[in-house]
């Protein structure tokens, strides 16, 4: 793997947890404006939608650089719009990026011919 793929994985990897708290705290936003007098929903909206942007571009190049299948790109998609997703999908990526590591190093050192 290259930098600029590790680079991009690590982005998307970032801004997942980030992603899944604000959805989180945009649906408890929305049941506090429908219950009491508290209405945030104008500001973790905005915080939650540049996020959600920011999280599909960064999805988008980490997906044109890793060539990932169809599949895969759809359940970091779908993680995406799940409340919670987004901390299965960082959990995910951290894998990915620690297996990618193991086996650089197996290859560097030769105990793996791939």
């Amino acid at each position: 793997m290259d930098i600029k793929t590790a680079s991009s994985l690590h982005r998307l990897r970032l801004v997942s947890a980030p992603e899944a708290v604000s959805f989180l705290l945009l649906l408890v936003c929305s049941v506090l404006k429908r219950t009491t007098d508290f209405n945030a929903v104008p500001v973790m909206g905005a915080v939650h939608g540049l996020l959600f942007v920011l999280y599909v571009i960064f999805w988008l190049d980490a997906w044109r650089r890793t060539k990932w299948s169809l599949g895969t790109a759809a359940l970091y998609f779908a993680l995406s719009v799940l409340p919670a997703g987004g901390f299965f999908a960082e959990r995910k990526l951290r894998r990915e990026a620690e297996d990618e590591v193991i086996a650089s190093r197996a290859r560097r050192e030769g105990t793996v011919s791939a």
